[in-house]
């Protein structure tokens, strides 16, 4: 497995912040969400389905949980995409435990510069990718032009709340309650996630607005944008399709 030697910013956040939380990435996302991860990525999963694929590719794969969502839905052949090479291999396990061998493979790659043809895909999915890249609006651009005219891509990332007593309980959450928690069930790399993730989420929603996301990805050549803002405003779900009959972006 290699990557592109050409690292930004954003991918050099995301090395050190996940360094350390392959072997239990899944069960503490799930436990520090409050069981709320899963419902996110079980909707971004829902939008793939439906476009009925024979070939997906999974962005930021992580340890592949959406791959494996994907294959044990439909019989598509799944291609997972990372940067984090422990991640990968923590993926290839659960690939392997999985029994998926044949169906799921994974492979290390940026998002940034993806090595695929375009148009290979009939569906794009990832997840908690556009905070650790330098330009979100090219990266969206880039998993399009793999994508297939009437393609689906489809992703969810945290949110912030926009209601003010929900934003309020969420920033104590994740001042206090996030860190504390990752502390005690994960150790010292999950408190420094939980330091971390609550001033990141808000700091990219600043610089790009949910309503600039969208007309990003309309302007990369999706018709049909749309988002479900889930959990009283912790998670989002982002999906679009790709225009019939649009060349390379």
């Amino acid at each position: 497995m290699t990557a592109s030697t050409v690292e930004s910013r954003g991918n050099a956040v995301a090395r050190t912040v996940f360094a350390g939380l392959p072997p239990r990435y899944d069960r503490l996302a799930y436990l520090l969400s409050f069981g709320q991860d899963r419902r996110w990525r079980r909707c971004v999963v829902d939008h793939v389905v439906a476009a009925g694929p024979r070939r997906v590719l999974d962005v930021a794969t992580g340890p592949a949980g959406v791959a494996l969502a994907i294959a044990g839905r439909i019989p598509a052949s799944v291609l997972g995409v990372d940067l984090n090479v422990p991640m990968l291999l923590q993926g290839q396990a659960n690939v392997r435990r999985a029994q998926r061998d044949a169906q799921v493979r994974l492979l290390a790659a940026r998002a940034e510069q993806l090595p695929f043809d375009d148009a290979s895909f009939e569906a794009v999915s990832f997840a908690y990718l556009l905070r650790y890249v330098d330009d979100p609006a090219a990266t969206v651009a880039e998993m399009v032009r793999v994508l297939r005219p009437g393609g689906t891509l489809a992703g969810l990332d945290f949110y912030v709340p926009p209601r003010a007593l929900w934003r309020w309980a969420w920033r104590l959450y994740t001042a206090v309650v996030l860190p504390t928690l990752g502390l005690l069930t994960g150790g010292r790399s999950w408190w420094k996630v939980g330091r971390f993730l609550g001033p990141d989420i808000r700091a990219h929603y600043r610089r790009h607005p949910l309503e600039e996301q969208m007309r990003d990805w309309e302007r990369a050549g999706l018709v049909d944008v749309g988002c479900r803002v889930m959990s009283v405003g912790g998670g989002l779900v982002m999906w679009g399709r790709k225009a019939d009959g649009a060349g390379p972006s």
